[in-house]
Order: structure tokens, then C-alpha cells, then sequence
């Protein structure tokens, strides 16, 4: 809500900033009292809804719509505006030179008089402005349009040295962030379930964020996600939207609890088996392998840590290998390597910023500045991450570049091949 507030009010600035430089340049439509009115009548619209969506208990679909509108508008007129601000800024850079360092005067010189016929500093600067806020408008309403449910399956090996070898070759299906409060398309949402499971993976590892905030959140998608089915099961964790802390807060209280508990039964009531610091063995033909839950645990300040590493690795010492779901990929780095017994970890959380470019052998976001491990595998040592990037979405309601994700892993024993 702190969010939104704020950029509120960063957009209202740009509203009068932007209408008022318009309104200042030679082009002609800017200066109709058409423009004026559809300007000014977007704009009260917009804040309506957004003040509706703060406020009000308004339908999924009328909150997706709002906030999409606010984002691409918030995005496309921040980037028109810096031209003007750049603009504005060397004038006044000018403007004080000229304060501080006086010209001499000029001699009273007549020039014969030129017909200027190029364009004037405050058109060009409009029309560009124009030309730039086009290119995130149109690729963020494509991200909306194409990105949001263009599930991908990506296809892992995973080198273990200790995996016993009934486990050879066994396939592990994962996804991450569902995100159901986001959700607007069922068929859509339907359709990426399915798509795992034609995978048909032995297990299934969910690693978290079911939820934006609120257990009542899942909705109608619950038939959906009770389809999720595997022979050794389907094991879970909670991330950190889970425990409803962008709503209630981070102190206890009757209601934050009530949500948590409902988040957890509507887990246990689709049959996946969610571990809280706590851990489970797949046995196959008498050989086992250790499935490792903790609750969310991520190295940033903000929320409490809930995973408790030391507590879910208890009863799993006799296992020679240790899968661990853990939401917050930052757990790796500031935790779970100080636990060599952990063979591989998985995990989610970034979304991989639900922008940026990924290739097979190149990838980047803007989420590697916030996260060193944000998506696909990493190894040091003998331990292993992997990073989901997500099959839902929170907030832009769409993917650009980055693409929902569900992961097939293949188990190996062995080395991984030089």
C-alpha cells in the first residue's frame, strides 16, 4: 500500500509536469480543449481506481485492470518526462551560470532577419518523448498479452555423486511463486498445470509464495492446483507472501494467524505434503534420499526469519543424499553452504524480475543487482541451487523476456561430465 501511495504521488507530479510541457510546444493537439479533457479525465479515473483497489474490496478482475493501468501509465509518462527534466535541468544550469558569470553586454548590431523553419527545442523534445514512451508502453502491454501464461518447461540434469542408484534417472517436476492472487485467466492457469504434469514427474517440489496475501486468494484456482499429483508425492514449502505480512504486518495477531493456518490446510486439502523445518524419505527399492523443508528464511532485514535449517535436518543423517526447498534463494549463500550435507537446494522468489533476456548460455535482469543466484543452476563445491523463476506473476501482471517456469530435473549419479 506504501508502494502505491507513493507512486501516486510521484504520478500526479508527472501529470501536471508533462501537461504543462506539452502545453508549452507549437503542436497543435496539445493545446485543444480535447486534449485537456481526456487528459484530466484519464487521469481522475485512474486515481478512482486505484483509491478502489487500496480501499475497497473490488472484484480480481477490476484490481488487475487497475493496476495494469497504473503501472504502464506510471512507466510510460516516467520515461516522457525525462527529457524534460534533462531539458529542464541544463537550463538551469544555464540560467545560474549566467547569474554567477554576468555576459557583457552586446553591441546593437540589426541583422537581416531569417525565416527559422526547423523545429523548436520544446517540439523535438515532445515528439521524442513521444517516440520513447512508446517502446515501454507497447512492450509491457506485450508482456501482458503474450509473457503472463507462456509457460516454458526447462529441462535440468542434476549431477548428484552420492544418489543411490534406484533414484538414477528419476525426474523431479518443480514450480515456484504461484502467486494465485494475481491470476485472471483459468483456462490459461489450467493449461501450465497440465503441462506438467504431461511431463509425468516421479515427485513434484513446490517451493512457495501459493498466495499474494490472503489464503482466500485460491479461489476458484484450488480445483486447478489439487490436479497436481505425482507416485512419490508432491512436497511444499512456504515462501514469503505466504504468512500474509504485506497485509498484516510482522507482529502476531488472531487474523495474520487465522491466515496462515488456512493457507496451510488449503496446501494439506490438495494433498501436498508441506514441510515446516521438518523432512521426508523417498524410498526406492530399500534406498532412500532426504526431502528437506524450511519455512521462509531470507538474508534481508525486513521480514522474520522462520526457517530453522538445524531442527528440519533431524532423523535425515542417515541419508547420503539431501534435496532441500527452501523459498529464498539468499538462504544458499548465508546458510546452507555452512551445511555440506546438503547436496542441492531449491528454490524461487525472484520471478527473475519477470523482465530481462535468457538464453542458454547468456541471461540477465535487473534482479542480479538484488540477487546473486536469481535464475537456473549454480554449484560451489559439491552443493548445488537451483532458481526457479516462477509460474505466477506479482504486480506487472505479465513477463517480458523472462519467461513462467516449470522445471524438469533428471536425477544422475555421478560427476557432471567436463
Amino acid at each position: 500500500m506504501r508502494f502505491i501511495f507513493l507512486s501516486s504521488i510521484i504520478l500526479i507530479f508527472l501529470d501536471f509536469y508533462i501537461y504543462r510541457a506539452l502545453r508549452t510546444t507549437n503542436i497543435k493537439w496539445a493545446k485543444t480543449k480535447s486534449f485537456t479533457v481526456l487528459w484530466w479525465s484519464y487521469s481522475v479515473l485512474l486515481f478512482i481506481g486505484i483509491i478502489g483497489t487500496v480501499y475497497f474490496d473490488l472484484r480480481l478482475t477490476v484490481r488487475s485492470i487497475v493496476l495494469v493501468a497504473f503501472f504502464i501509465t506510471f512507466v510510460t509518462k516516467l520515461v516522457f518526462a525525462l527529457l524534460f527534466i534533462i531539458d529542464d535541468i541544463r537550463r538551469g544550469g544555464i540560467w545560474l551560470k549566467r547569474k554567477i558569470f554576468p555576459a557583457a553586454p552586446a553591441l546593437d548590431v540589426i541583422l537581416p532577419e531569417k525565416k527559422n523553419t526547423s523545429i523548436s527545442r520544446s517540439d523535438f523534445l515532445a515528439k521524442s518523448g513521444i517516440v520513447l514512451a512508446a517502446v515501454p508502453f507497447t512492450t509491457l502491454s506485450w508482456g501482458i498479452v503474450s509473457g503472463a501464461y507462456d509457460y516454458r518447461v526447462r529441462r535440468q540434469k542434476l549431477y548428484l555423486p552420492n544418489l543411490p542408484k534406484a533414484f538414477h534417472g528419476m525426474k523431479i517436476g518443480q514450480i515456484s511463486d504461484i502467486h494465485s492472487g494475481s491470476f485472471y485467466n483459468k483456462t490459461a492457469v489450467k493449461g501450465g498445470v497440465e503441462m506438467l504434469l504431461a511431463e509425468k514427474p516421479d515427485v513434484i517440489f513446490f517451493t512457495g509464495d501459493l498466495v499474494n496475501n490472503l489464503a482466500s486468494e485460491l479461489g476458484d484456482y484450488k480445483d486447478i492446483f489439487n490436479k497436481l499429483k505425482a507416485p512419490l508425492g508432491v512436497f511444499s514449502t512456504l515462501g514469503n507472501h505466504d504468512y500474509g505480512e504485506y497485509h498484516f504486518g510482522t507482529e502476531p495477531s488472531a487474523a495474520k494467524t487465522k491466515n496462515l493456518e488456512l493457507v496451510k490446510r488449503s496446501e494439506r486439502e490438495m494433498g501436498w505434503d508441506l514441510l515446516m523445518n521438518e523432512n521426508r524419505k523417498l524410498k526406492v527399492d530399500n534406498e532412500e534420499i532426504g526431502i528437506i523443508g524450511v519455512e521462509n528464511w531470507g538474508a534481508g532485514l525486513r521480514f522474520p526469519k522462520y526457517g530453522d535449517l538445524k531442527k528440519a535436518l533431524i532423523g535425515s543423517e542417515d541419508v547420503p543424499v539431501k534435496l532441500l526447498l527452501s523459498h529464498d534463494p539468499s538462504h544458499w549463500r548465508a546458510q546452507v553452504l555452512d551445511y555440506p550435507e546438503i547436496d542441492a537446494m531449491f528454490s524461487g522468489h525472484t520471478h527473475g524480475m519477470q523482465f530481462g533476456v535468457r538464453f542458454k548460455s547468456f541471461q540477465w535482469s535487473p534482479i542480479q543487482y538484488i540477487y546473486k543466484e536469481w535464475a537456473g543452476l549454480y554449484q560451489q563445491d559439491n552443493q548445488q541451487l537451483y532458481v526457479n523463476t516462477g509460474f505466477g506473476f506479482l504486480g506487472y501482471p505479465g513477463r517480458v523476456g523472462i519467461l513462467p517456469e516449470i522445471t524438469i530435473f533428471e536425477l544422475m549419479s555421478g560427476n557432471k561430465p567436463a
